[in-house]
């Protein structure tokens, strides 16, 4: 384990000790460092965050509405070659996860071949009965998935990534992995230059192209808009962001519309404009009053009959969060298999379904030793930890597992791999995960990067930024070619 650098500034372990190749010249750079040096560039670092306005909202916290992700200044590093096995694993998990969404929502041949039990989509809140049958474009439903990757630390697995979760439905946090590089690059020139990083900046453009090659046939400029609940949402300052590095129209609900021939409207100055790509950061329920909640205003009514009739094409798809929900997540090497022919590249993290009575007593049986989620839980809520938790909350969620088992899956507590942090005592180890971002379009690309969490809290392996997690730049090291500056 990494040793505190100690207030008096000298080096950590980390600095003395044996690094891995890839991680040499940081180690090397952390040794020239003192405590001080590093806790100005932390809080310039904070400085600059609050004044370019990226923050996000916790909801129900008496501390303010708004606060900023905590940054950490300790980059994560990759080598080229590991990332190029991630990568191919995450497009092929992602190319399957499509397949198994047109399917569900047209043949259903998994479900008829017995694959996944027909209950488990057809009775699942986030299917959408409404998609039935409607042809999308490409027949891609996740344009954008964040999927979440860990890495075991000891044992069998050790240095092995596994997929924690797919987040399909609207996934957040890529404008933190771009303005983390910019931090980086700014706070830290003489770092960055001691290395060939790969770029991740050109990930808006990436997304523009993806969007744009899923428009319908048109006779004029595809015209791209992304479409936000308002400046009150959590993630809006992403929403903004992403908005304004691609070059399009940042909209709510209120400013389109739909006319009588199922065509959507972006109302504007100069007169009506017609929408053929919506990046929606909208939950499927308030999309459309017309056909899903009533009294939603953020979404315009008849979205869904304009969609329907191909006229607009909405990302990522109505109804993508029934094959991103913890009940159904450990069932895609299944789908990888059925529909590609092809061994899973990425594994799964051991999962129990508490549905099913015999697993349901294991995890009964050992909740002081797993993870326990609810299946639609999201951002660590709704979660217990079996090993951090007392008493009274194993028994109070035992309870709520006999109530509801249909309701939860369980997972071994895996010993995360642990990343250099900067904390209030000076460097230590800290527990981390890995969002990198897949977008499809007429092939299947992303950043050589991601969205690297850590739990800034030590011996805490929850890293949501909701629940106090930071995140990090992460660097994936190239061979050849241009570095990322």
């Amino acid at each position: 384990m990494l040793q505190a650098l100690s207030v008096s500034g000298e080096p950590p372990d980390f600095c003395r000790g044996v690094a891995r190749e890839h991680y040499l010249q940081v180690q090397r750079w952390l040794a020239q460092q003192t405590l001080q040096s590093l806790q100005a560039r932390h809080e310039e670092a904070e400085l600059l965050f609050r004044r370019v306005g990226i923050t996000f909202a916790v909801y129900g916290d008496d501390d303010g509405t708004e606060r900023t992700i905590p940054f950490d200044i300790v980059p994560r590093v990759f080598p080229e070659h590991e990332w190029v096995k991630l990568q191919q694993g995450l497009q092929q998990r992602v190319q399957a996860l499509n397949l198994f969404l047109r399917d569900v929502y047209h043949e259903q041949k998994i479900l008829k071949a017995g694959v996944i039990p027909p209950e488990q989509v057809l009775g699942n809140t986030q299917y959408r009965a409404a998609m039935t049958g409607v042809k999308v474009s490409l027949d891609i439903y996740a344009h954008i998935a964040g999927i979440d990757l860990v890495r075991a630390n000891h044992g069998q697995q050790e240095g092995e990534f596994f997929v924690l979760e797919d987040n399909l439905r609207v996934p957040s946090g890529v404008s933190y992995m771009i303005e983390n590089r910019k931090m980086m690059m700014r706070l830290f020139p003489d770092l960055f230059s001691a290395h060939r990083i790969a770029p991740v900046e050109h990930y808006p453009d990436l997304l523009l192209t993806a969007l744009q090659q899923v428009s319908p046939p048109t006779q004029h400029y595809s015209n791209v808009v992304v479409l936000t609940p308002g400046m009150y949402n959590s993630a809006y300052f992403e929403h903004a962001f992403l908005a304004q590095q691609m070059g399009v129209e940042l909209v709510e609900g209120q400013d389109m519309f739909v006319d009588d021939d199922d065509v959507v409207y972006l109302r504007t100055t100069q007169g009506p404009r017609r929408v053929d790509v919506i990046y929606r950061r909208v939950d499927d329920d308030f999309l459309d009053p017309e056909t899903f909640r009533a009294d939603s205003v953020l979404g315009p009514a008849g979205l869904m009959r304009a969609y329907r009739a191909g006229n607009v094409v909405i990302c990522n798809a109505v109804g993508t969060g029934v094959a991103d929900d913890k009940s159904i997540y450990p069932y895609v090497p299944e789908m990888i298999r059925f529909y590609l022919s092809e061994e899973p590249i990425l594994n799964n993290v051991p999962t129990y379904l508490c549905r099913k009575p015999d697993e349901l007593s294991y995890v009964l049986a050992n909740l002081e030793q797993l993870v326990v989620k609810e299946v639609h839980g999201a951002g660590g809520y709704g979660m217990l930890i079996g090993p951090a938790a007392t008493r009274a909350e194993i028994e109070s969620f035992r309870q709520q597992l006999l109530a509801r088992p249909d309701n939860y899956i369980a997972q071994p507590t895996l010993s995360l791999s642990t990343c250099p942090t900067f904390v209030d005592a000076g460097i230590a180890p800290r527990h981390i995960d890995l969002r990198p971002f897949v977008l499809s379009g007429k092939e299947v690309r992303m950043v050589p990067g991601g969205l690297t969490r850590v739990a800034l809290k030590e011996g805490s392996l929850v890293v949501n930024s909701s629940q106090g997690g930071g995140t990090k730049d992460t660097w994936v090291l190239q061979s050849t070619g241009r570095g990322g500056r």
